[in-house]
């Protein structure tokens, strides 16, 4: 067994921008590794539902080049999941393209694999079938059409399948994944190096956000696995890992704080314990994994529901401002009569009040209180983007030139900063498919091709 494992995470999100300075102090600390998450749902579903990555190709090109040159130079393996974004097996070959064309221009060779992670719909339509497809989150129960509808589904990568590349391929070099449950590769080199699941699982959740869990919150963090613990030091020495710092992003995006369900089984923290190595470094312990009897991975689906508009503007009468859901639900009521498709409920209309409830809505504690200025933001969405950009047209209209009680002029009830003053963002997705499925092997749903760039 490996006594002890350094693993550099650059970023919590390849793309973001890396430190040169940093990530060269980490390589030079000496790492046996270097993993980088690459995908999230944080933006919504219109990554999986139109092909688009999270960042551009040249952002991409500069975080990778880093990468790529101590993979070259140092021999050190790397490891970039949820390819994209979205981690479609279209983002996979998106990112290998990449590294093939960085390869090729610094006279880098590498042994690569990419792991795949597109799911087959007629598997899932027979897995549903057999009620083995259960609801994640409030997600409700599966159907047929919502399995067809989608332009895409991904199902995430457990820890099983780099596991398998990892022990198949010891020199391997560089490993792309499709989409990923986060913390995934991280824990599957642990796992062939036979430390505990629970100290890896843990490890994992935390740097895959990068130093994130860093006093101020920063970018690059090395993390040293040992058989009970591990030890997390941010590679920017203005930054530090504390006690308090790392149990509180251990927090985050979570359910509840002391389980965290995952592929395979849950990671448990009740007992867990943060220690203070010195100013800057934090060791983690106790963390305990609890395999499940029946292992289920999440399919992600998304599909195109409509086309938006939006307008976007400034009121600043503290009359009208006094009295605006009145004022709204009478544009609404307005529009409603001009557009069934808003009463039948084919098309839809929503207002966000900036600087009042926009954030909150309804759970705002400060609603009451009425600002000296709020921007409105209008957004509608409809089969057509014609229909969407017709509605919206005509409920800016109504805002800017509709009266209301004690009105002191008689039009102009909004500035609009920009011209046109409609804008026409494009179709619109929505998760038709966000559940859990069993499946029967961790490794057999998600194909793995090998290659030298």
């Amino acid at each position: 067994m490996t006594q002890e494992l350094r693993i550099l995470t650059p970023q919590g999100m390849l793309g973001y921008g890396v430190p040169a300075e940093h990530f060269w102090r980490g390589i030079e600390s000496g790492v046996d590794a270097m993993i980088v998450d690459s995908g999230s749902t944080d933006p919504g579903p219109y990554l999986l539902g139109l092909g688009k990555t999270i960042v551009t190709r040249e952002a991409y090109a500069r975080d990778v080049s880093l990468m790529l040159k101590a993979a070259w130079e140092r021999k050190i393996p790397l490891i970039i999941s949820s390819a994209g974004g979205a981690g479609t097996d279209a983002q996979v070959d998106f990112m290998i393209d990449l590294i093939r064309e960085l390869s090729a221009a610094n006279g880098y060779k590498f042994k690569l694999a990419a792991i795949y992670s597109s799911v087959d719909r007629a598997m899932i339509h027979a897995r549903l079938r057999e009620g083995r497809i259960t609801e994640c989150g409030p997600s409700g129960n599966l159907s047929t059409s919502a399995i067809d509808e989608a332009v895409e589904i991904v199902a995430q990568i457990g820890a099983e399948p780099f596991a398998k590349v990892l022990t198949e391929r010891p020199d391997i070099d560089i490993i792309v994944s499709g989409r990923s449950y986060d913390p995934a590769p991280h824990a599957a080199l642990c796992m062939t190096k036979g430390f505990e699941p629970g100290v890896y699982w843990h490890m994992g959740k935390i740097v895959e956000c990068g130093a994130a869990c860093a006093e101020p919150k920063g970018r690059v963090i090395k993390a040293t696995i040992r058989r009970d613990s591990f030890d997390l030091e941010p590679m920017n020495p203005a930054e530090r890992c504390t006690p308090l710092s790392v149990a509180a992003h251990t927090l985050y995006e979570k359910g509840r704080p002391d389980i965290l369900p995952g592929p395979g089984g849950a990671l448990h923290l009740a007992n867990a314990k943060y220690e203070a190595l010195d100013h800057r470094r934090t060791r983690v312990s106790g963390g305990v994994f609890v395999p499940t009897n029946k292992y289920s991975v999440k399919l992600e689906g998304a599909s195109i529901v409509g086309y938006r508009t939006i307008f976007i503007g400034g009121l600043r009468d503290p009359i009208l401002i006094g009295q605006l859901d009145a004022f709204l639900a009478n544009v609404r009521k307005r529009a409603e009569s001009i557009f069934p498709q808003l009463v039948s409920g084919e098309a839809s209309m929503m207002f966000h009040v900036y600087g009042r409830d926009a954030v909150m809505g309804e759970m705002e504690p400060m609603r009451h209180v009425v600002p000296h200025e709020v921007g409105l933001m209008g957004e509608v969405t409809a089969p057509t983007q014609a229909l969407a950009n017709d509605i919206c047209n005509s409920t800016r209209i109504a805002v800017l030139h509709s009266a209301y009680p004690g009105q002191m002029a008689t039009a102009g009830n909004f500035a609009i900063p920009l011209n046109p003053p409609e804008t026409p963002t494009g179709p619109v997705c929505r998760f038709s498919v966000y559940h859990l499925m069993e499946v029967d092997s961790p490794t057999d749903m998600f194909p793995i091709r090998y290659m030298e760039i």
